[in-house]
């Protein structure tokens, strides 16, 4: 007969197996996060941003950070229910969605103009993916208390809703082709980017049209060869941090390739900025 702590020991042994069995998130749990470990909802990927690169690229920003982090393309499951298990949602991805097909992941409009048999493709016609329903799902769980990690190209989906707008903080206007361009700092008191030195990327230059207050503004975009983007300048806004009722929200511009991502001043920005959202600085 098994005495009472050989049970105790046994039932504790099949509670983990079990446990282990559920899913690679409660592996992550068991070797060494706390049972409070905070977790990070992270949707990404689009038609001109592989959801593969973005999660490589999202490593460092998380590595050593303590949070488990779930990563999604699936944005028709964006909700409340699901935002709830969650602490920090991270967005990296456009508001589009192509239901009738398009030429190719890569295949911008200039590849299209040049095709031999047009009439042989779909034309590539856009839809947005978001619902009002979703949009207000964010805005609960950002004024409840949880953070909101805008990145990148995120700025688009706030064409398509005035609520995830409000959140976010303004709206995509577009960019030019990749070139160099020099990153600010222009607020080095806010927690996020005290020490944080000026930087130089290889990327998308994205312009967005701002909505808060100019306070909250943490960086700036320039081209330093003084390359205009259409009628906007050389100079666009890269980044801002504020206070959204009992929650916070981030948003940087900087985001189309790895080696952007990975510039080691904006790898700093990145990891102080999920720190800042969870609250933890």
């Amino acid at each position: 007969m098994l005495t009472t702590a050989a049970r105790l020991s046994r039932r504790s042994l099949l509670q983990q197996t079990a446990s282990l069995a559920a899913g690679f998130g409660v592996v992550r749990l068991l070797q060494g996060q706390s049972a409070k470990a905070r977790r990070v909802l992270a949707l990404i990927g689009d038609r001109y941003h592989n959801s593969d690169y973005i999660r490589v690229a999202l490593t460092k920003m998380f590595d050593g950070q303590g949070v488990t982090v779930d990563y999604t393309i699936n944005y028709w499951q964006l909700s409340r229910d699901l935002l709830r298990n969650y602490q920090l949602f991270l967005c990296l991805r456009d508001g589009m969605i192509w239901p009738d097909g398009y030429l190719g992941p890569d295949a911008y409009t200039a590849y299209e103009h040049d095709l031999e048999n047009k009439e042989a493709f779909p034309e590539s016609k856009p839809q947005s993916w978001l619902t009002e329903e979703q949009a207000l799902a964010l805005k609960e769980f950002v004024t409840a208390g949880n953070g909101f990690y805008s990145l990148h190209n995120n700025s688009h989906v706030s064409l398509s809703s005035k609520t995830y707008r409000d959140v976010q903080g303004g709206a995509y206007i577009g960019h030019p082709p990749l070139r160099p361009f020099k990153v600010r700092v222009v607020n080095s008191n806010h927690p996020i980017t005290q020490g944080i030195k000026d930087f130089i990327v290889n990327d998308e230059q994205h312009y967005v049209e701002y909505d808060k207050d100019r306070k909250y503004v943490l960086l700036e975009a320039e081209n330093i060869d003084e390359l205009n983007f259409e009628k906007y300048g050389p100079k666009s806004l890269a980044g801002w941090a504020y206070d959204y009722g009992q929650g916070r929200v981030v948003f940087t511009s900087v985001g189309h390739t790895i080696h952007a991502l990975w510039a080691p001043e904006y790898v700093k920005v990145q990891r102080r900025a999920v720190q800042w959202l969870l609250k933890e600085i």
